[in-house]
């Protein structure tokens, strides 16, 4: 049997033995998310409450010291300090937490009821907080945004799957993709097109998935073999109806359609201004709709994009500025629009636009009518 070294020992000591146990990988297979339920999601909740409490019990003083077998190497003294630092990760950022079955069934059918949480990710958070409230205002319930019994029971009315298997086509594979997408304007007017990456970024935005969620759902899946079969979130049909206003809540980062009789058509998270380029205030209209747009970049008519100081024409598709769709607003340079990186929508500042992810944003775009529609910014 290897024995134990004392760095070994001195990590132990430092983190407990829990940090040498890994908690078990969550099911995300088919069968597993579409029969995840609230009590098996409190049941792991509360276990990982209570494992946050209790790491293990370890023990103190002189009683930490490692029992040394005969013919071991005495241990050296440990500086369990720099040990703990030595096993922490290097990144300034907090780990993800591992997507949740139940969460991934909870996004799935808010987005279904049209009240979009952004992107699918299988994860607690602002936006999917967003949906909740939206939900549950439209339903005349206790509005808290919080994944209760009371919601569950709502949600769970409809009994369809929250995902299903898709068999990639020779349509998927053979898109037009670019492998490099530019962060700059100059670089990015040079190319003919700023179309997805790959087969993978084009499925996760038609099933309005986190990039991440679909490859920790079909690992090692060949996204460019028209043999593969995946496993996709099943968002279901678009909002119906015809949006007579639109209330972009600037405090609460949400985009409200609301018909003639005042009911919500949808709602989704927003990207609302930024400090350096607020958001307008007041009413206007909706001048009408445009799908892939191209972008035209002017520094003296709005802001300046790193050193580009010359108009630019940026060309169109779902990676450019504007994303795949631009509802024209009556105030001249302002829009409702897609958005590049659909999960930082609500987490990073916009250019005074509205910016949803490019799903939502086509959602509506099918929604509003021009010259009629009303677009009010509050909060």
């Amino acid at each position: 049997m290897p024995k134990p070294s004392w760095i070994t020992l001195a990590l132990v000591l430092a983190m407990g033995e829990s940090a040498l146990a890994a908690p078990p990988a969550p099911d995300l297979s088919e069968g597993a998310i579409n029969s995840a339920s609230f009590e098996d999601w409190t049941a792991r909740n509360r276990a990982a409450e209570a494992a946050a409490e209790n790491p293990g019990d370890q023990p103190a003083g002189d009683d930490a010291a490692a029992p040394v077998e005969d013919g071991d190497e005495p241990a050296p003294p440990a500086d369990t300090e720099a040990a703990a630092a030595a096993a922490e990760p290097t990144s300034e950022e907090e780990p993800e937490d591992a997507p949740d079955p139940f969460m991934i069934r909870v996004q799935v059918l808010l987005d279904r009821a049209h009240a979009s949480p952004g992107v699918i990710d299988g994860r607690s958070g602002g936006n999917t907080e967003k949906a909740i409230r939206a939900y549950e205002e439209a339903h005349d319930m206790s509005v808290d945004g919080v994944v209760d019994e009371a919601l569950w029971k709502a949600l769970s009315r409809d009994g369809g799957p929250a995902v299903r298997t898709y068999q990639l086509t020779r349509e998927d594979i053979d898109q037009r993709y670019v492998s490099d997408i530019p962060s700059d304007y100059g670089a990015m007017a040079k190319l003919d097109c700023l179309c997805y990456r790959g087969p993978a970024e084009m499925l996760a935005e038609r099933f309005h998935m986190d990039e991440k969620l679909l490859l920790a759902l079909n690992p090692g899946a060949d996204f460019n073999s028209t043999d593969t079969r995946i496993l996709v979130a099943d968002p279901g049909a678009a909002p119906e109806g015809k949006v007579d206003r639109i209330v972009v809540d600037k405090s609460k980062g949400e985009l409200f359609a609301l018909d003639a009789d005042d009911r919500v058509l949808m709602s989704a998270p927003a990207t609302i201004g930024s400090d350096d380029t607020p958001s307008p205030s007041g009413t206007m209209k909706v001048n009408g709709s445009a799908p892939d747009p191209t972008y035209e970049y002017d520094p003296d008519k709005n802001f300046q994009q790193g050193k580009n100081r010359k108009k630019l024409t940026i060309p169109a598709g779902p990676n450019g500025p504007v994303g795949s769709m631009w509802i024209d607003l009556s105030k001249p340079t302002y829009g409702i629009h897609g958005a590049p990186e659909p999960s930082q929508i609500g987490k990073s500042g916009s250019h005074g636009c509205v910016r949803l992810t490019n799903w939502d944003a086509e959602a509506l775009a099918r929604l509003v009518q021009p010259a009629r529609t009303t677009v009010e910014f509050k909060g």
